[in-house]
């Protein structure tokens, strides 16, 4: 099975039913996968429904090669970027087609097509290192948009503020993306003149992450303070990690909605095993189909909220786990 003939399958067969075929796959081809089913009794036979699926801990891509033996060499290895002293997770990808593929397909089911938009990312902590799954996607979006104003700004704000002056001016529709800190760095250095801007074509999105360069707060407090420094109405949000190829997106006010290759359970925060209903605070399970030749079904250390059958609220993280590159929003 690969990623085009499972989304087809989503689309023909539900995602179900194709997500209990992914886990046959995965049972089968990712021995670390296997070896953890095992120790759980969970086995094809015994799986028949979502909540029967077992959860890989995120914390085993740093502790662990999460490989398809399916696949004899990899194009490209995400790795996260973590803190100085902890150990990087690896998505190990085999063909990076599917990737491209997603996250496109991801972007034109909120956005429409991201040729039509001038992509300007403002991700400085993300351009320092190499192995971001994030960059390569902003990366590969700027490549494709029509636009030759483009671009990746590092701490180069008086030009990023010229380059929005111009594209605002000539009415052309911009996505600007980036990492909290770097958002509020520029808006508060950049603030009156960003109010005397039409913003109405603009797409402000956060990644979430002060990478230690400030103080964390939650994230109703950043998009009050975004709202206020750029003179906008609301900020969108993305929502992604590199142990998985999907992107969720909030187009406003912090809540996230699955695209068609993700969904997700809430568990119990003491018994993983048991799963919530809305409204309850829980640990976010993914099951990402995308992930098809890799790992789809992740337990991941965000704490989150089920709103509906398809959106979700982050809330912050367990005690003691990694400060997370995307995600470093706290209760």
């Amino acid at each position: 099975m690969d990623y085009f003939a499972c989304i087809d399958s989503i689309h023909k067969k539900g995602f179900e039913l194709t997500a209990l075929e992914v886990f046959k796959f995965q049972y089968e081809h990712v021995p670390v996968y296997q070896r953890f089913c095992n120790l759980l009794n969970k086995h094809p036979e015994n799986v028949h429904q979502l909540t029967d699926l077992p959860f890989l801990p995120i914390s085993f891509f740093k502790q662990y090669e999460i490989k398809n033996i399916s696949f004899s060499s990899f194009s490209e290895i995400f790795t996260s970027s973590g803190t100085t002293s902890s150990t990087p997770s690896q998505h190990f990808i085999p063909k990076i087609e599917e990737y491209e593929a997603n996250f496109k397909m991801n972007f034109e089911h909120f956005y429409g097509s991201s040729q039509d938009y001038v992509i300007l990312g403002l991700l400085p902590s993300y351009l320092d290192r190499t192995g971001s799954s994030l960059i390569y996607m902003v990366n590969h979006m700027i490549d494709q948009s029509k636009f030759k104003e483009s671009g990746f700004f590092l701490n180069n704000y008086e030009e990023l503020l010229a380059t929005l002056k111009l594209v605002l001016k000539q009415k052309k529709k911009v996505l600007l993306i980036g990492v909290s800190f770097a958002l509020l760095d520029f808006a508060e250095s950049y603030s009156q003149e960003l109010h005397h801007l039409d913003l109405s074509n603009l797409i402000l999105m956060e990644t979430g992450g002060m990478k230690g360069k400030r103080k964390e707060i939650i994230r109703e407090e950043l998009h009050h303070k975004l709202n206020l420094g750029f003179g906008t109405k609301c900020v969108a949000s993305e929502y992604g990690m590199t142990e998985m190829l999907s992107q969720s997106y909030a187009r406003s006010n912090g809540t996230f909605e699955c695209p068609p290759s993700l969904t997700f359970l809430l568990r119990d925060t003491e018994d993983p095993f048991s799963y919530l209903g809305y409204n309850r605070v829980g640990g976010i399970n993914f099951i990402d189909l995308a992930n098809v030749s890799s790992l789809s079904f992740v337990a991941t250390q965000d704490l989150g909220k089920k709103t509906s059958s398809n959106t979700f609220e982050v809330l912050g993280r367990f005690d003691h786990s990694d400060i997370r590159g995307c995600n470093l929003m706290t209760i």
